[in-house]
């Protein structure tokens, strides 16, 4: 089923973000978290892949078996940094093959260890040409990333906006964001946008906080701005792992209360793999 088909008949969703594990073990215990996150009936999971497209074939994978065998909507996300545009197509077809709908088009990030990367001239340096070649197709319904602290690389938080309503005028059907943890930079950012003209729905990405080295890492490759409050108090408690995810549960379930409860159209969790924070905060809701 297409997502924007869902998003039409439901005024929230409630969403699963994962990743393609490594070995063998991961993989157990990502099926493992799907398993027991399945009966929570999220509207749609997805799954990512590597910086240049470098685990794209585990992501296949692992989006075949999600919605083919667990029985779960999925979209798979789709970069096309690191693929020329005669590669794409191929990739493309392979997902509809099988059964795939829905795709998060993406620019991606360049392959890792390679500071002086450069893309190559016959690919598309921008997720919207990316959108305008799957829109080309016709079968997918495409998701898009959106930046509620400006895209890191972007100019300016206007061009950031004019980029995103370039992706959504060439064809994406709604909008992800990226983790934040101040709700008015959503809220400001849903505003911006419309102004801007961007009208289709806008998920907030939420990502509970297990591991404050972790998310500090994520949050300075993102741009996402951690609360100084919530710093000073992670800070306190660094050093012991419990008292950090009690910490991080509590204060995800207040974030994702007031979004609910100030209009936001479902919510959009980045689990790590892991089941446990995700379940409580679903179940709290």
């Amino acid at each position: 089923m297409r997502i924007s088909d869902i998003l039409q008949k439901k005024g929230k969703t409630f969403s699963f973000e994962f990743f393609p594990p490594k070995t063998d073990a991961g993989h157990q215990t990502l099926f493992n978290t799907l398993r027991k996150l399945k009966p929570l009936n999220p509207d749609f999971v997805s799954v990512t892949y590597g910086a240049g497209g470098s685990t794209r074939e585990k992501s296949f994978e692992i989006v075949d078996t999600i919605k083919n065998q667990i029985g779960l909507e999925v979209m798979a996300h789709f970069t096309c940094v690191g693929h020329s545009v005669d590669e794409l197509q191929p990739s493309l077809d392979e997902l509809k093959k099988r059964g795939i709908d829905n795709i998060l088009a993406l620019r991606g990030d360049p392959p890792k260890g390679q500071p002086d990367w450069k893309p190559s001239p016959n690919s598309y340096h921008y997720a919207s040409d990316l959108v305008k070649h799957i829109r080309i197709g016709g079968h997918f319904c495409i998701g898009v990333a959106g930046y509620p602290e400006v895209h890191p690389q972007a100019e300016s938080r206007q061009k950031d906006l004019e980029n995103l309503k370039r992706k959504v005028d060439e064809g994406a059907d709604f909008v992800i964001t990226q983790l934040f943890f101040n709700n008015d930079d959503y809220f400001r950012y849903v505003d911006d946008a419309a102004k801007a003209g961007v009208f289709c729905r806008i998920i907030p990405g939420i990502m509970p906080i297990t591991n404050f080295g972790q998310i500090k890492k994520f949050s300075e490759m993102g741009g996402a701005k951690i609360p100084d409050l919530l710093v000073e108090s992670l800070t306190e408690v660094e050093s012991d792992a419990t008292e950090v995810t009690l910490l991080g549960l509590e204060y995800a379930m207040k974030q994702c209360r007031d979004l609910i409860s100030g209009g936001a159209p479902g919510l959009h969790f980045y689990t790590l793999n892991k089941s446990a924070t995700t379940r409580i905060i679903f179940e709290n809701l």
